[in-house]
């Protein structure tokens, strides 16, 4: 065991999935031309005056109520005084003493170890904008089309241990907010970020080290070599008889370490106040009745729910869980038909899965339906499809064909049930391979593999699995 132990807060930036922007009518969308989204409002022109999107507060109260949070039911929005190109108005409206959301909790496993991890405050505020420096020799452009794009930065406490602590919580916390339905957990155009604020300090003391903090990590492997490089590089620093110095320093992924930005900010350096145009933000109980109503089955009870209802494996039942889309599409599959519900989850979890990364598509891009995965499992429940000819069928349905039983009698596949017909091949199959057979009656019994192996093939794989096995066993004593 190491003489240090390593203390670990994370700041996450979730950017909330509302129409416009948190202070104005401003769209929030991705991707258009610069500077073609920003308002009056946004930059601050005089004479104009933000206005509180509602929608914005009621995405921070499901993600409070959703891990246990406390509700604030007044909270204040304050000015965030800093100087930076890409934030016009010389500071950002952001919530500092009273946040909408304080002291909540998220259990996240590790090697199966749950912790549970605390969440200091999860509060509001507007993104700034963006400084752009391909294209431009020799200067910066400014992007404002984010400026004013509502966040909710959730704070840890110090909790975490671990760089692989650091990413089960962020991946845990990635999950919840796409399954709330509050952010589409993007990384790549800035709508989940993070910050990660490291220190080490002796195991045998109480008191914490100098932190430095990591700015905008923009995706969960980034996190763990950044954290791990930093940690490091603090316990080297302390070894060698120097000291960590309270800074910002952003990741380089080329080179993998972390380099110094600036020195760290303290709160009174941003002159934090209450912002003059924005009264208190008030929650009514009326409102946080029906935000509690309009929650959905959570995640962690909708995976226990599938482990009971379902029979599932948790394994499977937390892979199934852990996009809302994909817990959906399962139990629109498994509602005729709940006996094969193990069936329809290897399936979702495997030939689906692996199709849809392949070709870069959502569940919700899936050609192939509920209803087709339904009527496809029957098939195979039947006995009217084996595995492998059901994987022939799967492939026509993903390319557009529309009917099951229509595709089984196009190409012929219907599964061979006849315990006669199979008979006929299984012997067949013997009288063609002496040698074997003699191996297996000798003791070799992996050629039994071989032989069932050789009465699909003739069969054109249509036989059936069990009757075959049972067949051969029978024969071969």
């Amino acid at each position: 065991m190491s003489d240090w132990e390593t203390v670990i807060g994370l700041e996450v930036h979730v950017q909330l999935k509302t129409a416009s922007k948190i202070f104005s009518g401003a769209a929030t969308d991705y991707g258009s031309e610069p500077n073609t989204q920003a308002c009056a409002v946004d930059i601050a022109l005089p004479g104009v005056l933000p206005v509180m999107n509602q929608e914005a507060a009621r995405m921070a109260v499901v993600f409070g109520l959703a891990i246990g949070a406390k509700i604030n039911q007044r909270s204040i929005f304050a000015r965030k005084n800093y100087f930076y190109p890409d934030l016009p108005k010389g500071y950002q409206i952001s919530q500092y003493e009273l946040p909408i959301v304080a002291q909540g909790q998220l259990e996240i496993n590790v090697d199966g170890q749950l912790r549970s991890i605390g969440i200091t405050r999860a509060h509001l505020e507007e993104d700034a904008g963006k400084s752009v420096h391909e294209g431009f020799q020799g200067a910066t452009g400014i992007d404002l089309n984010r400026a004013g794009t509502p966040l909710l930065e959730i704070v840890s406490e110090p909790d975490l241990r671990t760089s692989a602590e650091a990413v089960a919580y962020l991946k845990k916390l990635h999950s919840l907010v796409r399954y709330l339905g509050i952010c589409d957990g993007n990384m790549q155009e800035g709508s989940f970020r993070c910050d990660a604020n490291i220190s080490v300090k002796p195991r045998s003391s109480s008191t914490l080290g100098t932190r430095a903090e990591i700015k905008n990590i923009n995706s969960f492997r980034f996190v763990e070599r950044a954290i791990t490089f930093e940690i490091e590089r603090q316990i080297d620093l302390l070894e060698e008889g120097g000291s960590v110095i309270q800074e910002t320093r952003l990741y380089d992924a080329d080179r993998d370490e972390t380099r110094s930005m600036r020195g760290k900010e303290e709160a009174h350096d941003y002159r934090y106040f209450p912002d003059p145009d924005l009264p208190p933000l008030l929650l009514s109980d009326q409102f946080l009745d029906q935000v509690a109503a309009s929650l959905p089955e959570l995640p962690e009870a909708r995976c226990a729910r599938f482990v009971s209802e379902y029979k599932l494996d948790p394994g499977e039942a937390t892979k199934l869980v852990d996009d809302r889309a994909v817990a959906d599409f399962f139990e629109a599959t498994v509602k005729d038909s709940p006996k094969e519900a193990k069936r329809v989850a290897n399936w979702i979890n495997g030939e689906i899965a692996a199709r849809l990364n392949r070709q870069n598509l959502t569940i919700s891009d899936s050609p192939v339906t509920p209803d087709l995965l339904s009527k496809l499992i029957q098939r195979i429940a039947d006995g009217t499809l084996s595995g492998n000819t059901a994987k022939e069928v799967f492939s026509a349905l993903w390319e557009g064909e529309r009917d099951v039983d229509q595709v089984i009698d196009d190409k012929g596949l219907k599964q061979i049930t006849d315990s006669g017909a199979i008979e006929s091949i299984v012997d067949e199959v013997l009288n063609g391979f002496v040698d074997q057979v003699e191996q297996y009656k000798s003791g070799n019994t992996k050629v039994f593999g071989f032989l069932v192996g050789q009465v699909m093939k003739r069969s054109q794989g249509k036989a059936n699995p069990k009757q075959v096995n049972e067949l051969l066993r029978n024969k071969l004593g």
